[in-house]
């Protein structure tokens, strides 16, 4: 369990299976999928970089790229 309510959530893949979760919510991780292109900006200008679950996220989406990525829950 990761501290968030109704469980865990992360982001699958499904074109290849995989499950990345990390430690945030479902809406959270909705919107990083949904304003990739945003977070990406923002990352360049930041000096102190982004929080641990958006860099995971964003590495996965990479990963992914091309493929058809959802928010799951558990």
């Amino acid at each position: 369990m990761t501290g968030i309510p109704g469980g865990r959530h992360g982001f699958a893949c499904q074109d290849c299976g995989e499950v990345r979760w990390l430690n945030q919510g479902l809406l959270h991780l909705r919107w990083l999928r949904d304003r990739e292109h945003v977070v990406r900006e923002v990352a360049q200008h930041s000096s102190s970089g982004l929080d641990t679950w958006m860099d995971e996220g964003l590495a996965f989406l990479d990963e992914h790229r091309g493929h058809d990525v959802i928010v799951v829950s558990e």
